[in-house]
């Protein structure tokens, strides 16, 4: 996607380096900053920090990470150890444990002196095919998000939670990936985007769909009940960090109270994801394990001081007691249709399987 008009990865890799670099997406919106990785452990914590984040992005970061540490050791207890202290760093989103999984499988058959440039091979194709895929998200959402505008006649209004655009992939987006194809279609879309405290990634949202054109307008997390039921909304459309088997799908906290409100006021509410994102190990949502992040998420409040400096403010006293879980489940039943790179299915079983056959159990 763009900044400043220029087609822009969220993660360049530099393997003549033995580095790579990602956007330092904690010091967005107010300051465009690239971070030089070029150690396992910067790495991790890049991820444990949210420097990146979004479910598809920390896979594919935790798939170059994995190859930074084999840059001098690549023995089996280096492999392990490393794949171990990546695992650690974010315990809902699936897709960092399917890229390491996926990584292990390749590496652990060759011999260690080939494992290296093995791992940076592979973690390339992990990023491409993450944009390949994402890019075929928003073709399968564009076809949705044209019978839409068919039935209505008019400007097409979009809510959507967190921030599931670019800055969370490697390219393209999952739930915004269908706003830029029907944006780039000529469809008039506008999206109300939801501010999503308290690490206010939608700000995230909105600063990408200002770098591309759409139009766009940030609300508090609470008016989005009031916008459904007034009609403002044409459809919710949601990333997720994890998908159960059933269909129950683990995103951003307060994505569930969202899709209360559509189902009450009959608005469609889609999740869009990429195969990464599905875990058909697990049964369903209360199987998810939900983070808990550090409580001075929510005390502190992060901006900009009347200088233009970056600060940050207690909102509360440092010894105030909160609660800081960083995702909750959406019921299946909730769920109007997943959007995956192969197609739109029922959130379910029998529909994720009719879409992915091959992870039939017998």
């Amino acid at each position: 996607m763009n900044i400043d008009g220029i087609p822009t990865r969220t993660l360049r890799a530099h393997p003549e380096q033995r580095a790579f670099s990602i956007i330092d997406q904690t010091r967005l919106p107010h300051a465009l900053h690239w971070v030089h990785v070029a150690t396992l452990e910067t790495a991790a914590h890049a991820i444990h920090a949210m420097q990146v984040r979004g479910a598809p992005l920390i896979g594919v970061t935790a798939a170059y990470g994995l190859a930074l540490a084999l840059a001098d050791d690549a023995s089996d207890t280096r492999l392990a150890g490393a794949a171990a202290l990546l695992r650690s760093t974010r315990p809902t989103a699936v897709n960092l444990h399917w890229a390491l999984a996926r990584m292990e499988n390749v590496l652990a058959r060759l011999p260690p002196e080939q494992r290296c440039a093995a791992a940076w091979l592979e973690a390339a194709t992990i990023a491409d095919e993450d944009v390949a895929q994402n890019a075929a998200i928003g073709r399968h959402g564009l076809g949705l998000l044209r019978q839409i505008c068919r039935r209505q006649g008019a400007a097409l209004n979009i809510m959507t939670h967190c921030n599931a655009g670019w800055l969370a992939t490697v390219d393209w987006g999952t739930a915004l990936s269908p706003v830029y194809a029907a944006h780039d279609a000529g469809l008039p879309v506008h999206v109300w985007v939801s501010e999503t405290r308290p690490r206010n990634q939608g700000l995230l949202t909105a600063w990408e769909l200002a770098q591309h054109g759409v139009p766009h307008t940030v609300i508090a997390d609470n008016a989005a009940g009031i916008l459904l039921r007034e009609g403002k909304v044409d459809a919710v459309i949601v990333g997720a960090d994890r998908i159960a088997a059933n269909g129950d799908v683990a995103n951003k906290v307060g994505t569930y109270l969202k899709a209360l409100a559509g189902a009450d006021n009959g608005i469609p509410f889609y999740v869009a994801a990429p195969r990464s994102t599905l875990d058909f190990a697990c049964p369903d949502g209360a199987a998810i394990p939900i983070e808990e992040r550090d409580g001075d998420e929510f005390r502190l409040v992060h901006g900009l001081d009347a200088r233009g400096v970056p600060s940050a403010l207690h909102q509360l006293p440092a010894a105030a007691a909160v609660a800081n879980p960083a995702f909750d489940v959406t019921p299946a039943r909730l769920v109007t249709a997943i959007i995956s790179e192969r197609g739109v299915c029922p959130a379910s079983r029998d529909g994720l399987l009719a879409l992915y056959p091959e992870e039939s159990r017998g």
